[in-house]
């Protein structure tokens, strides 16, 4: 599985932390930057793993900023992403089984690195259980809301 991993600068070190991480783990990982400590925009970021995702380069993603918060907002502005913001392995898996996420956000302020990979770990190990849960999905990537 392609994994992408994007991060502002206040996500840096988390993002490089983990990106060897899954390398280790066997993923093949296609990290978008930002590579180092100068301010950056999260929503660049947000945005460039959204398109990843979009265009085949990667199957999931990591998107990573201070908070988790605004770089998820980001790539939520691509109907192709459903990237969820995460703080604890339940909200991971939930975000895969429920919503078909095909992303994750995490805060580096706020979440640690053990915490960090127990969420990536849940939600790339759960799988979308479709049913039930298929036409709202269809919902999050239309153009319009039916109502």
């Amino acid at each position: 599985m392609r994994i992408a991993i994007a991060a502002d600068h206040a996500a840096v070190s988390l993002k490089t932390v983990l990106a060897d991480w899954l390398r280790e783990g066997g993923y093949d990982v296609l990290d978008l930057g930002t590579h180092g400590e100068a301010r950056v925009d999260y929503p660049d970021y947000g945005f460039a793993l959204a398109e990843a995702i979009a265009d085949g380069r990667a199957e999931r993603g990591i998107a990573l900023c201070g908070s988790g918060i605004g770089i998820s907002i980001a790539a939520n502005r691509h109907l192709d992403c459903r990237c969820a913001l995460v703080s604890e392995p339940l909200s991971a898996t939930l975000a895969r089984q429920h919503n078909d996420a095909n992303a994750i956000a995490l805060g580096a302020r706020l979440t640690a690195e053990d915490m960090a990979k127990a969420c990536i770990t849940a939600f790339l190990s759960a799988d979308f259980e479709g049913g039930r849960h298929q036409a709202r999905v269809d919902k999050l990537s239309a153009k319009e809301f039916a109502a």
